[in-house]
């Protein structure tokens, strides 16, 4: 008989470390990735509040399926106008800077696109002169702010004022209807039960959303959080800053079109405060005051909850100055909530360094 020698196994790999992979999931979650993840589902749960004090409040109402479905598309019809606005005031502050005239440039685009002489050309000529409008004063204060170095606060705070009295002046201080069924028809229009103004508010978002996140424009707009390092890293600053308050006044000029087809009409003091409603939506989305943080669909849930809260003092019969009051309470503890989040996090990201260091 021969002897036979056992053969000796392979040695295995060792196998992952579930822990290790927990404990990465978990630093994530604690870190810079996961604070968009926490403030967007503290939203969330901003939102289910507002819906169980509704449900208190009015029990007969939301008993109705039907009413609760009704309601809840005139909460997204409400916020679409403020919505799209909103999305461009998001990006302007992400890079640094406030845009106090876009409800006067949401005012003057529409004023322009109802005069008798552009009505005449269609329903393309009136949302093409909307947009242009918008555009165009997105630019000039993108060229006051970025070439003529105004302070961003300064320059579109002239721009309100100067824009709402050009709308005055063109408009002769009137209301102008407008005639076209094509617009009109925007604000009326249900697309599978759906208002067409949710249509575009959800388009306008999503584009805002692929611009921001997945593309290399959208990965230089927090250049407010540091402008000198973006400048050393090859960044056009001051094209930079002139192409998001160009985006802005764009999305003032959608907004003007809209806001136009629910009134059918415009005037010189349309949108009015539409600039605080945008400012407040995105702090409360978690845009930081400062720049160089923020995201589209925390805006949007901002927005939401406005709207919701509007709708719900609403049904409830209380009046706009106990509305506006929570208003400003929520934008304050937006605020200092914003302060102690991002101080307690850069403290955890400057302990981090030195503990690799």
């Amino acid at each position: 008989m021969t002897e036979t020698t056992p053969t000796t196994l392979p040695a295995q790999s060792p196998p992952a470390d579930p822990a290790g992979t927990a404990k990465a999931r978990l630093s994530w979650w604690r870190g810079d990735g996961g604070e968009g993840a926490k403030r967007n589902l503290g939203l969330l749960a901003t939102l289910a509040v507002l819906v169980v004090i509704g449900v208190l409040t009015r029990p007969d109402l939301y008993g109705d399926a039907s009413w609760v479905w009704g309601n809840t598309l005139t909460i997204l019809k409400l916020a679409s106008v403020v919505g799209v606005v909103t999305v461009g005031m998001t990006f302007v502050i992400i890079g640094g800077g406030i845009d106090l005239s876009v409800g006067a440039i949401v005012a003057l685009a529409g004023v322009w696109c109802t005069t008798v002489a552009t009505q005449s050309y269609g329903a393309g000529g009136m949302i093409f002169s909307a947009l242009t409008v918008g555009l165009a004063v997105g630019v000039v204060n993108g060229l006051l702010i970025s070439y003529g170095r105004l302070v961003p606060f300064i320059a579109t705070l002239a721009m309100m004022v100067a824009a709402r009295g050009l709308a005055a002046e063109i408009s002769d201080k009137q209301t102008q209807v407008s005639n076209n069924q094509f617009i009109n028809g925007i604000a009326s229009t249900d697309v599978l039960g759906i208002p067409l103004l949710v249509y575009i508010l959800a388009a306008v978002v999503l584009a805002g959303w692929v611009l921001l996140n997945r593309t290399t424009f959208g990965r230089t707009v927090a250049v407010g959080g540091n402008p000198e390092a973006a400048r050393l890293a090859g960044i056009n600053v001051r094209r930079h800053t002139l192409l998001l308050y160009a985006l802005s006044g764009l999305c003032c000029g959608i907004a003007a079109i809209m806001l136009t087809a629910q009134a059918t009409s415009a005037q010189a003091a349309m949108a009015n405060l539409y600039e605080l409603d945008a400012i407040a939506a995105a702090i409360i989305g978690g845009t930081l005051l400062s720049g160089g943080r923020g995201t589209i669909i925390g805006s949007l849930l901002g927005v939401v909850i406005f709207s919701t809260i509007t709708n719900l003092f609403a049904i409830n019969g209380l009046s706009t100055e106990a509305q506006n009051m929570v208003k400003g309470g929520i934008i304050v503890a937006a605020v200092l909530v914003q302060q102690v989040q991002f101080g307690s996090l850069t403290q955890f990201l400057a302990r981090n360094r030195a503990t690799t260091t």
